[in-house]
């Protein structure tokens, strides 16, 4: 479903600021794959995710969704392929806007767009029924503006709209970060009930060790903007932090020294 073949990116080239932040990168992710991404800062992490989104262009190298090569195609022509929820719960929806007006937003992207006006009662319904899994009261807020909305629930709410329209690929960039730790959970719990539901394959970078060995099926070290170690199925399962600090250490040749990730063990 995903196929990156030897990316590179340098930022600020030829300039006293210039970074690599991707060397060479090489990962392919099959159908229903749900891959967790692990990393110290400047890993390479986000800008593999944007790479592939087309927030920035790549220097080399290519990449393929479905048998589609995107490499060279703009964000916007991207969007009909990917769904992403961002670290900042603000970013993936309006708050100006209502609930409903939200959904109905999302349910169209990629969709021809017609002269009629508002949102049919059966599309409603649709929406309705979609709030209701996930199990927050949403339902009956259809009409309230997203704004008032808790950052738990705008998150639920970005998630959701994400995955309307079945996305080839869901890129989570560390999508749980900015919430409480009860709130938090509460949410990667609706991610692997709508990943599962859907059988989406999903990109999902996290901070924490112990959500990055038990959610998903494979698990992918970055560091230096290459990858250095990857891991699935009973190898995974099997894993404990202290496996992955050592993993690092013996990849990297570096002691593993991020902060939030070493708290979240």
């Amino acid at each position: 479903m995903l196929i990156i073949q030897n990316v590179k990116k340098t930022f600020h080239k030829n300039t006293i600021n210039e970074k690599k932040a991707l060397n060479g990168i090489d990962l392919q992710l099959n159908e229903g794959d749900f891959v967790t991404v692990i990393g110290g800062n400047g890993a390479g992490k986000s800008t593999m995710l944007n790479m592939i989104a087309g927030v920035y262009p790549i220097d080399s190298g290519k990449i393929s969704i479905d048998g589609v090569n995107i490499s060279r195609l703009p964000e916007y022509k991207r969007a009909k392929f990917i769904g992403r929820v961002f670290q900042d719960p603000m970013m993936g929806t309006a708050a100006g806007m209502e609930i409903q007006e939200n959904m109905a937003l999302a349910y169209r992207r990629g969709k021809q767009r017609g002269l009629a006006w508002g949102i049919r009662s059966e599309e409603k319904k649709f929406y309705q029924n979609a709030l209701l899994k996930l199990g927050l009261g949403l339902q009956n807020r259809m009409t309230n503006k997203v704004g008032l909305l808790s950052g738990g629930q705008r998150q639920a709410l970005t998630l959701l709209m994400a995955t309307l329209q079945k996305p080839k690929l869901l890129l989570l960039d560390e999508h749980t970060a900015a919430l409480d730790p009860k709130t938090a959970r509460k949410v990667l719990e609706i991610t692997q009930e709508i990943v599962k539901e859907q059988n989406l394959t999903t990109l999902m970078i996290t901070h924490n060790m112990k959500d990055a060995i038990h959610i998903g099926n494979r698990l992918v070290m970055m560091h230096e903007g290459r990858i250095i170690y990857d891991v699935s199925g009973e190898e995974k399962n099997k894993l404990e932090v202290e496996d992955l600090l050592k993993r690092f250490e013996e990849a990297s040749g570096e002691t593993f020294t991020n902060d939030r990730m070493m708290l979240a063990k």
